[in-house]
């Protein structure tokens, strides 16, 4: 880890010196090749920061945003007029290259605007989802919703209540005695660093766009091969209206599905079980950006159903709640500053020495800002405050600098 912070340090500085020097070099459009049947497009952040020892900006790869050396490559071939492949690797803090999608596209008719895409096809959910890359991000932080590890987990589970409870606010590494024994890092409301595996169609008209898609695994565990018998289905729609509400965004998003592996549903009830206990999410979303101004706001509600099997069981599914409101002020061109308020808290279970909520909510103020130093070069800076009701470190604050270069 240390080794990729002085990595992802060594680059902030030296691109930061070198690059407008070389701007001329740096390719600042995705690279075309075979007559444009072939494109290929790059992302690459380096974030540094101090360590997270809450753990409050951990991801379901256990890296810290703020502690991220990030390079994505993304290509697209294309086959036919009708039909495409895209597929984009990634590696994160130097390690292994991971397909992060690989899918086919279809277009059926020229002149509709519809999709069908197969494989490890594009999140459906939420509208964080569509700005997951450093350089669509206002901040460095990610959203809770999107980011925070709860201690809930889909391949071991607790056996009552007071073993759900002792974890509370330590979803870095949380463990149960049902399922796998060893201890690992918790589900977020909806993963925003990973991609599922399944069919999606999107369509398109003047002032609304929707997409439905099938996947095997779930917004909070997206899997690139099934670990139970059921399926996962989502669906988003939005609406932009023109004229007068013209920069205006409304969303709304919907999933259910299975999230605990048959493996650990076995060890907590018996076999044929695991569609039972399924993940069921509801979000909302808005954007309005007028003149130098754009805010966001967004809301995810998240309910899973686990086994109850000792007591003090756990008889109610567990909820959480996350919401958060960003916004952007233009300050000149090229610089801007930013701002996000954000906040999840969860339901309470009953132990045996009384009601608590399930994990320990937490709130962050995260306040920065911009620079583009070249057009598709950025620098950014920001400043978190964190403050959770349970864990080992209960708050913290954190600086931290990104510089983001894309073509």
């Amino acid at each position: 880890m240390k080794t990729a912070f002085r990595a992802a340090l060594v680059c902030v500085l030296a691109l930061g010196r070198i690059l407008p020097a070389r701007a001329q070099v740096l390719p600042s459009e995705p690279v075309s090749l075979a007559d444009g049947h072939v494109t290929i497009s790059g992302d690459l952040s380096a974030s540094v920061g101090p360590d997270d020892n809450g753990f409050f900006n951990y991801t379901d790869y256990e890296h810290s945003v703020l502690r991220l050396f990030r390079f994505d490559l993304a290509s697209a071939v294309k086959l036919s007029d009708r039909v495409s492949v895209l597929g984009e690797v990634r590696t994160e803090n130097l390690g292994l290259l991971r397909a992060y999608a690989f899918y086919v596209r279809v277009r059926p008719w020229a002149r509709r605007a519809i999709d069908i895409q197969a494989g490890r096809v594009p999140p459906t959910f939420g509208a964080f989802t569509r700005r997951m890359y450093a350089s669509d991000n206002l901040l460095i932080g990610y959203p809770l919703a999107y980011q925070y590890l709860t201690s809930l987990r889909p391949d071991a589970l607790p056996m009552n209540a007071n073993e759900l409870l002792a974890m509370r606010g330590r979803g870095w590494l949380s463990s149960y005695s049902i399922g796998n024994p060893t201890p690992a890092n918790g589900l977020a409301l909806a993963s925003g660093f990973r991609w599922d595996t399944g069919v999606q169609v999107h369509a398109a008209a003047d002032i609304v766009d929707a997409t439905v898609a099938v996947t095997v695994g779930t917004i909070s565990n997206p899997l690139i091969r099934d670990d139970n018998s059921g399926r996962q289905v989502v669906g988003r729609a939005s609406l932009h209206p023109r004229q007068a509400l013209q920069g205006l965004i409304v969303g709304a998003s919907v999933s259910r599905g299975p999230f605990v592996s048959a493996t650990a549903a076995r060890g907590a009830v018996g076999e044929g079980h695991d569609g039972d206990f399924t993940q069921t999410a509801l979000g909302a979303d808005v954007e309005y950006s007028r003149d130098y101004y754009l805010v966001r706001a967004e809301t995810v509600y998240s309910q899973w159903r686990v086994p109850a099997v000792g007591a003090p069981v756990i008889d109610v599914p567990l909820r959480a709640l996350a919401t958060y409101v960003e916004g952007r002020y233009k300050i000149v061109p090229g610089l801007y500053a930013a701002a996000r308020f954000d906040h999840v808290g969860f339901s309470e279970v009953t132990g045996t020495s009384g009601p608590n909520s399930w994990d320990a909510p937490v709130t962050r103020i995260e306040v920065g800002g911009g620079y583009s130093v070249l057009r598709n070069v950025l620098l950014k800076v920001s400043g978190q405050h964190n403050v959770r009701d349970g864990g080992r470190i209960t708050s913290s604050n954190l600086m931290a600098a990104q510089l983001v270069y894309w073509f």
